[in-house]
C-alpha cells in the first residue's frame, strides 16, 4: 500500500475524530496545551492501535464484532454529545466543568472514533497488508487532525457561546446516527 492511499485512508479515519475534536474545543472554556495534546495523543494512540489489534484478531473476531460495532460506537457517541447538550442547559456557571480531555469521557471519545480502524486492521490482515507502516501514517494524521479540530473549535465556541455545545453534542450524536447507518446499508 503506497503512502498516498495510506494518507488517504488515514484522512478518512481520522473525520471521526476531527469532528468530535471541534465539539471537544468548543466546549472547554479556554485551550491550552495540556487538554489539546491529551486529546490529540490519545485519538492518535487508539487510531494507531485499534487496526494493530483487528489485524491480529483477523477472522476469528470479525464476524463477532461486525454484527454490534456500530451500535457501540453510536451508544457511547450519543452518551457523550446528549452530556454535552444536557450540560448546555445549566443556566449558572460552573467553577469545574468536567474536561472530555481526562478521565472515562476520554477513554470512550476514543475508542468510539477508533472503531472504524479496527475493522481497516481486519481487512488488512485479511488482505496480507503489513500493518505497522500504514498504522503509524494513520496516529499522526489522527493526531494532527485532531489537534485542528480542537483548536477550530474553540474559536467557534468563543463566537457562539454556550450554544457550541448543544452543536458539539448533535455533531457527536450525528456521527453516531452516521456509523450506524454506514453499518446497516
Amino acid at each position: 500500500m503506497g503512502f498516498p492511499s495510506v494518507v488517504m485512508l488515514a484522512i478518512g479515519l481520522g473525520m471521526d475524530a476531527f469532528s468530535v475534536a471541534i465539539g471537544v474545543g468548543a466546549s472547554l472554556r479556554t485551550i491550552s496545551f495540556g487538554p489539546v495534546f491529551r486529546l490529540s495523543f490519545h485519538f492518535g494512540l487508539f487510531q494507531l492501535l485499534m487496526p494493530v489489534a483487528g489485524w491480529f484478531a483477523g477472522k476469528t473476531v470479525t464476524d463477532f464484532i461486525a454484527g454490534y460495532d456500530h451500535w457501540v460506537a453510536f451508544g457511547l457517541l450519543a452518551y457523550v454529545g446528549g452530556k454535552m447538550i444536557w450540560e448546555s442547559f445549566d443556566e449558572e456557571p460552573k467553577v469545574h466543568t468536567s474536561d472530555p480531555t481526562k478521565g472515562m469521557t476520554l477513554l470512550i471519545l476514543s475508542i468510539a472514533t477508533s472503531i472504524d480502524a479496527l475493522a481497516v486492521g481486519l481487512s488488512f490482515a485479511f488482505l496480507k497488508i503489513p500493518i505497522l507502516y500504514p498504522c503509524i501514517i494513520i496516529g499522526i494524521v489522527a493526531f494532527l487532525m485532531t489537534m485542528l479540530g480542537v483548536m477550530f473549535g474553540e474559536r467557534l465556541g468563543r463566537v457562539a457561546g454556550k450554544k457550541v455545545e448543544i452543536f458539539g453534542g448533535i455533531i457527536l450524536i450525528g456521527i453516531g446516527i452516521k456509523i450506524l447507518i454506514e453499518h446497516m446499508l
